[in-house]
Formats: structure tokens, C-alpha cells, sequence
């Protein structure tokens, strides 16, 4: 692993910070055979949880420049996580705290967060899958955090390896039944009901007094009913058994079309206005467009919403100009590569054109494009008091993305930890977003994951970076929730619908598998959104529909405006979109990455001196009002401030250096002159002691 692994979180156990540990070389392994002794180290096995596969005298490389170094021990493979055991234990001092995953260790893979797998055949690099004729003396795994492992087979007993590398290859890679995923069994075995405090709670939209509170919350009572027609999925398996629609709506069409074409609440504005969200209807068997009775019900659809209260409606498409899921996917395929990285030397060879890559990567203009996507909407809800109604072909992906960011910038509630979680069950789970397929839980297919969630959350991320006092959780809360989707405990993020769901619980486990009829590719419902908007907006709409000059002159006057005030951090809050203000998460993608920190810099390490500063101020001026006349034996202290304080990097709580320092190769001679990083550290010391004289 690429950094002394931490996985930090709130509420997180705390556990011994590891100092130096005592390394070893694969020749001192093959020199000293026979003095090795393997240390027992403890397997700790969850509830529910097997061993399939192990194998000794294994290798876990420190990944260093040209120095293969590492920590001799054991790796093993059970139905949840791929785990290697260490001797390195002894090697932990009491001088320094670190925050730790509950959950997963340092030396942890769940098996859904695998991404690829390696073998080293002669030191050439190969893709693992499948049977294995020949198997490889080293193996390398990237993880869906980022998170790369170098393990050394070459000393390890044949028939050991062959076991070790096809296990972790067939349970990782082979396609899975839903019914074997590793949280039925840990639900049977840990039986863990914990009381929640009611006043206190995520509203899980499960019941309709959760979305009735929701409409009181929003002011949206008046115009908006909660209903329970799909109660027991009857009408539409995509649906959540509950939810809003508009007042007038009769409840017998919500049945007609299997739940497709109707007007959904998302939320309330405090003028009044809405956020609709809608599926298209499913495509006919002929071409030649809706049938009369689709045109029909459309047309009363659109009665409904453009009489008084609601009045005026504009529509998005979200399927004619903006990104498709094969944007997303393409995009952060090449993203993720900038951050996979096996060694110093590959770090610093790809440093000189990083920027570049990144850039050709599209993942930060994604970000922009959906960050200002958001904001376009909000304008039309804040400015015009206008309703949007967001079309998609099951409503499922970008209008789960796009409702949840307009949530976010308009309403200070969603701001919160206890609103954001309640934010995400509402739109995203009960929402009908496809984590199974999205994050390809199953591996039912051999293309990469579409990371619609992990954009989401990103963008949030540029939101929370830029203006930090308007939320309630920190990016460290958000990088944890990144990382559940592939720990597979949690049910929030393994499933496609809160109806498969519950037909699992149902069936005992014996739901079939379910596959995703969507096409990633772009235009994938272009023609029945066609249709949809042909009769449902008709000549009358289009009149309301700004052209897109007009529409860029109303968000560019809402931006600027908006900008050009003080920011209210409970009320109205628009990111900056401009291209150097949109950033890399350096916490959730550089966490793993030693190089890329900088020790003892960083937001948490200047909060920690500037508390520890005023802490040291408050004790001198005790000491002053105490002995008036010695100021001066008072003020030789100050040069101490600072010198116990703990070390801290700039992707605190995470990735804790553990690389030995290591000289990087850079077509430059001024680096050198610099010396190594405890020398930057010692000079950094120095600096701020003597600033502080």
C-alpha cells in the first residue's frame, strides 16, 4: 500500500501511530530461510465472515524507488476481504494517535473494492483473470480507493500461491448472484438492531410520514400530495413505495405506464416554486411515435402542471445536452490512472506532464458542467420563480446527481450531516439509482464502473472546499462515504431499487438477478424524450423555453450578482465554476500517495498550530498577570511553541508518510539542493519557531 494506512472517519477508533518498522528484502527471506519464523497474527473475522484461502511467507512490498523493501507476513482471502497479516505490530509506539477505520485495516481489501489485478511474469506486468496456466512471482493489486498493494510471491510455497492467486482472482472478478453477496451473511450473523435516537435520525422515506414531513419542512403541502399507490410495488418496481406528486393529479393515472411520465416531487423552494423530476415513457414497439393513448395521458400530464398554482414549468432534458454515462465513465477511467501509482520513480516520471493528463482526463469539467447545471436551475427556481421538471429516461442517474446539487446550494438543511444523509436516501436510494449496476457489484459485465455517485459527491466536495462554514460535515465524512460503497456490510449502496431490496429480505435471498436495460451511450433515451417533449411542451411551451443566449444572460447576471455579495452561509450558496477554481479531491485521490503531501502543512495541520498558539498565549498571559515584572524570562519560552506538537499531513486524517524518504528524479537541480524531507521538516521547525520569537 502506498501510504501507513489510515482510514479515517468520524468516530473513528484510535489506535498506536507506527514508527519506523523492520523491513526486510525478498534476498534476506531467500538468505536466512531457514531462521524465519512466522509470527501467529490474529485473523479478526466479522460476523458471518469465512476464510476461503491463505498463503505464508508472503512479501508486502514498501513501494520505494528502486528499493524493494517490505514487511514479511501472511496473506489471506475470505468471503468479504482480501487481508494481509503482518509481523509489524511490535514495531507501534504510544507517542502519536492515528484515526482508523472500524471496520476495514490498513491492510484490507474488500473484495468489491478490487479493481484490477496484476501478475509480474520476468518483470513484465500482466492482467490476472481467469484460469492461470502460469502463475506470477509478484502480485500487484489496484484498489477502487486508489489504494495499490505489491505483494511478493516468489518465496511463498507453490501450491500455496496457486490457491492464494486463483481465490483472489475468482472472487474478485467472477460474476456474483446477488444472493451471495457477503451482507446477507453478515445481517444473519451480527443481528444488530441499534435504537436511534428519534429527535436525532436520517429520514429514510420508507414510510409516508417521512415524505408528509418532508412536504411540511419545504412548505410544499399545498400543492403536492404524498401518495401510497405503489405501495407493495404494484404499480412500478422502480418506484419507491412512496412518494409526491402533484395535487391534482388523479390517482388512476399514476398507475397507467408502469409509473413512466409522471410529474415526481423533489422539493419545495420557499417561494414557492418546485422541483419535478420525470421518466420517459416506455418505448412502443413502432416507430412512428406515441400512441393515441400515450398522447392522451401526456396531455393531461401537462394540463395538470401548467395550471394555477404551478402555472409555468420549464423542462431539462437531461439526455439532449448535457453528459451521458459514458462520459462519466470514460472520463474517470482516465482520471483514476493519474493516482494508481506503483512506485516514487513512477510519481515523479509522470510529474512534468500531470497537468496535462489531467486535463485530457474531462473529469474536472465534468465537475463544472454539473456544478453549473445546478446553478442554471437554481436561477430559474431563485430568479425566475419558475418550476423545473428534469426529464431522463428512468430518472435514476443525472437526475439523482442534479436534484441532489440544486438541494444542496438552495437549502442550508441538506448543508447538515443528519439533511445530507436524509438528502441521499431520498434522491439517491428511494430515488431508484442503480449502485448494483453503476458500481458493477456483481461483475455482470467487463466494463468499468459508471461513478455517478462518486460525481455527485465530488462536486459536493468543490461546494465544501470553497466555503466551508456553510456545512456541517467536513470532506473527511464525505471521502468515508466514498469509500462505503465498496464495503460490503452496508445494504444503502447494493442495490437498484428499495424494491429489490425488500424482495430480497422477502424471499429469503432468492431474488433473481436483475440487469440494467440502459445503454451508456449518449442519446441512450433521445428518442422517447423526443417524443416526450414534442407533446408534452407542444408551440404553447416553447415560448417559455429561453433561448440559450437569454439563458446565458440570466445565469451570468445570477452568478455575477450573487458573487458580488457577502455570502450568507445559511441561506443561497453558488459554487465558483471558473476553471482554476474547480480542484482535485487531494484527500479522497492523493490520500495513498506519500509524495504528494506535504508534511506538516495542510488545513489540519494549520488549525492544529494556531490552536495550539492560542492555548500557549492564554498560558503566558496567565503567567504574566501572575509576575508582572518577569515579561522577559516570559518571552524566552515563546521559541518553544510548536516543537511537541504532532506531525501532520496535509491528507490528515488519512495517509500517514511510510515511504522512506527517497530522492525523487526530477529534470531539475535546484530539488536536490533542498535535501531529503525531514531536512524540509527541520527547516519548516525552525521557520515557524522563529517566526513566533
Amino acid at each position: 500500500m502506498l501510504g501507513k494506512g489510515v482510514v479515517g472517519g468520524g468516530g473513528g477508533t484510535k489506535a498506536p501511530k507506527p514508527s519506523f518498522v523492520s523491513y526486510v528484502r525478498p534476498e534476506e527471506i531467500h538468505t536466512n530461510e531457514k531462521e524465519v519464523t512466522e509470527k501467529e497474527v490474529t485473523l479478526h473475522l466479522l460476523p458471518g465472515e469465512q476464510l476461503l484461502c491463505e498463503a505464508s511467507t508472503v512479501l508486502k512490498y514498501v513501494q520505494e524507488d528502486s528499493c524493494q523493501r517490505g514487511i514479511y507476513g501472511k496473506l489471506v482471502c475470505t468471503d468479504f476481504k482480501i487481508a494481509f497479516l503482518g509481523d509489524d505490530d511490535s514495531a507501534l509506539d504510544n507517542d502519536e494517535t492515528q484515526f482508523k477505520n472500524k471496520v476495514i485495516g490498513e491492510n484490507d481489501i474488500t473484495l468489491h473494492c478490487v479493481d484490477q489485478i496484476y501478475g509480474v511474469f520476468d518483470e513484465k506486468k500482466k492482467t490476472l483473470f481467469g484460469q492461470l496456466k502460469k502463475y506470477p512471482e509478484k502480485l500487484i493489486i489496484h484498489c477502487k480507493d486508489l489504494r495499490v498493494f505489491h505483494f511478493c510471491l516468489r518465496y511463498t510455497k507453490e501450491e500455496e500461491v496457486k490457491r492464494i492467486v486463483s481465490g483472489i482472482i475468482h472472487h474478485t472478478q467472477a460474476p456474483k448472484l446477488l444472493k451471495r453477496l457477503f451482507l446477507f451473511s453478515y445481517a444473519a450473523a451480527a443481528q444488530n438492531h441499534a435504537a436511534t435516537d428519534p429527535r436525532n435520525h436520517t429520514v429514510m422515506f420508507d414510510t409516508l410520514k417521512d415524505w408528509c414531513w418532508e412536504l411540511e419542512r419545504t412548505k410544499g403541502s399545498v400543492k403536492y400530495k404524498a401518495v401510497s399507490v405503489n405501495e407493495g410495488y404494484k404499480v412500478c418496481e422502480r418506484l419507491p413505495a412512496y412518494f409526491v406528486v402533484p395535487t391534482p393529479l388523479p390517482e388512476e393515472d399514476l398507475s397507467r405506464f408502469q409509473g413512466h411520465g409522471i410529474p415526481l416531487w423533489c422539493w419545495s423552494c420557499h417561494n414557492g416554486c418546485a422541483l419535478l423530476k420525470m421518466s420517459a415513457l416506455p418505448k412502443k414497439e413502432q416507430d412512428d411515435g406515441l400512441s393515441q393513448m400515450q398522447k392522451s395521458f401526456l396531455d393531461g400530464i401537462y394540463k395538470t402542471i401548467h395550471r394555477p398554482p404551478y402555472e409555468i414549468v420549464k423542462t431539462e432534458d437531461l439526455s439532449s445536452n448535457f453528459l451521458s454515462l459514458q462520459d462519466i465513465q470514460t472520463a474517470y477511467s482516465k482520471f483514476k490512472q493519474l493516482f494508481l501509482i506503483d512506485n516514487s520513480t513512477e510519481f515523479w516520471d509522470t510529474d512534468i506532464k500531470w497537468f496535462s493528463l489531467l486535463e485530457s482526463s474531462s473529469w474536472l469539467d465534468i465537475i463544472r458542467r454539473c456544478l453549473k447545471k445546478a446553478i442554471e436551475i437554481t436561477e430559474c427556481l431563485e430568479a425566475q420563480n419558475v418550476n423545473v421538471l428534469l426529464l431522463e429516461e428512468n430518472a435514476s442517474d443525472l437526475c439523482c446527481l442534479v436534484s441532489s446539487l440544486v438541494q444542496v446550494m438552495m437549502d442550508p438543511h441538506c448543508r447538515t450531516r443528519i439533511g445530507f444523509q436524509s438528502l441521499v436516501q431520498k434522491e439517491w436510494i428511494m430515488g431508484g439509482h442503480s449502485f448494483l449496476d453503476r458500481c458493477n457489484h456483481l461483475r455482470q459485465s467487463d466494463k468499468e464502473e459508471v461513478p455517478v455517485f462518486l460525481l455527485f459527491l465530488d462536486c459536493v466536495w468543490q461546494l465544501v472546499h470553497q466555503h466551508p462554514p456553510a456545512f456541517d460535515f467536513t470532506e473527511t465524512y464525505l471521502t468515508v462515504l466514498s469509500d462505503s460503497l465498496y464495503i460490503p456490510i452496508f445494504s444503502t449502496f447494493f442495490f437498484n431499487s428499495p424494491h429489490q431490496k425488500d424482495n430480497v429480505h422477502q424471499r429469503q435471498l432468492s431474488l433473481p438477478l436483475t440487469q440494467s436495460k440502459s445503454s451508456p451511450k449518449r442519446g441512450f433515451f433521445r428518442e422517447e424524450t423526443d417524443h416526450l417533449i414534442k407533446n408534452l411542451l407542444g408551440k404553447r411551451i416553447s415560448k417559455l423555453i429561453n433561448s440559450s443566449d437569454e439563458l446565458h444572460d440570466n445565469f451570468r447576471e445570477f452568478y455575477d450578482s450573487w458573487h458580488s455579495k457577502p455570502t450568507d452561509y445559511h441561506g443561497l450558496l453558488l459554487p465558483h465554476i471558473e476553471g482554476p477554481e474547480i480542484k482535485v479531491w487531494a484527500q479522497r485521490y492523493l490520500r495513498w500517495i506519500p509524495e504528494a503531501q506535504i508534511l506538516g502543512g495542510g488545513r489540519a495541520a494549520t488549525v492544529s498550530k494556531l490552536l495550539e498558539m492560542m492555548e500557549e498565549v492564554e498560558r503566558l498571559q496567565e503567567k504574566i498577570d501572575a509576575r508582572p515584572h518577569g515579561q522577559g524570562a516570559l518571552l524566552a519560552e515563546a521559541p518553544l511553541l510548536l516543537r511537541g506538537s504532532a506531525r501532520l499531513s496535509a491528507l490528515f486524517p488519512f495517509a500517514l508518510l511510510q515511504r522512506h524518504p527517497s530522492k525523487p528524479v526530477l529534470p531539475t537541480s535546484g530539488w536536490k539542493a533542498l535535501g531529503d524531507e525531514e531536512d524540509l521538516a527541520k527547516r519548516e521547525d525552525e521557520f515557524v519557531d522563529l517566526g513566533d520569537v
